[in-house]
């Protein structure tokens, strides 16, 4: 199955594996909606560095954590492309430290990010899938979501979540033709991981087998894949992109 002109929704894709995942399709022909949560700066400059490559995309400022903003974006992209046929739930935050220093807020706002825009925006998006019978969505999740990660509890469970809903989903959509798969990422040299020292960095890498962290354009890639004719009958996985990590 070809990727050209199908109509793929990446959120959280103005940097990291999100600005990665743009280019990657991109390069497949697809129609790119790009989506930030907050900073419209950074959504603009990555729509100009595809514009300079030769890749046109609409961008829509809203926060996926509320079903609101998300429903208007879909109204949005629906009035200019019709329906989603890629949905890349990619948009997440985390949150190092103790569980008991956090307060609620935090990790609501956690689970908010995380998990509750990946129901937002699958729940907004199936629907014109189903009257397709066709659809694909990719969630990138992360290896804590299944092993846990001292002083990350909440982001492990959120991530946790998504693992668990995709391989609902997967069956529940199945019978309508929609695939439904998660990535979930190992340690992948982005913004997310500048809080580390050096030396923490240096620590980690000696934990994954391949010795380096992964680049976002090598779940780019995976995630073309999974979209992709190739990946035809893979549908409620969670596969794993760590680098063997021990």
């Amino acid at each position: 199955m070809s990727l050209n002109n199908k109509t793929v929704l990446i959120t959280g894709s103005s940097r990291g594996i999100g600005k990665a995942l743009a280019f990657a399709f991109a390069k497949e022909g697809c129609n790119l909606v790009l989506n930030a949560s907050k900073s419209s700066e950074e959504l603009l400059k990555t729509q100009e560095e595809l514009k300079k490559s030769g890749y046109y995309s609409y961008s829509y400022l809203a926060d996926v954590s509320d079903y609101e903003q998300c429903s208007q974006m879909f109204s949005n992209v629906s009035s200019v492309y019709g329906n989603v046929d890629i949905l890349i739930n990619n948009a997440g935050i985390s949150h190092i430290g103790l569980f008991t220093d956090m307060a609620p807020a935090d990790w609501k706002k956690v689970m908010d990010i995380n998990f509750g825009s990946v129901l937002n925006c699958t729940h907004l998006a199936v629907p014109k899938m189903v009257s397709k019978k066709s659809g694909t969505i990719i969630n990138i999740t992360s290896i804590w979501g299944d092993r846990g990660a001292s002083c990350e509890a909440v982001y492990s469970a959120s991530k946790g979540a998504i693992n668990a809903f995709t391989k609902a989903m997967a069956k529940e959509l199945g019978p309508s033709g929609i695939r439904v798969n998660a990535i979930s990422c190992g340690v992948i040299d982005t913004a997310m991981n500048q809080c580390f020292t050096e030396d923490e960095k240096d620590v980690l890498a000696d934990e994954i087998a391949l010795m380096r962290f992964g680049k976002p354009e090598e779940i780019a890639q995976l995630a073309v894949f999974l979209a992709g004719g190739g990946a035809s009958f893979v549908s409620g996985q969670i596969i794993t992109a760590d680098g063997c990590m021990f």
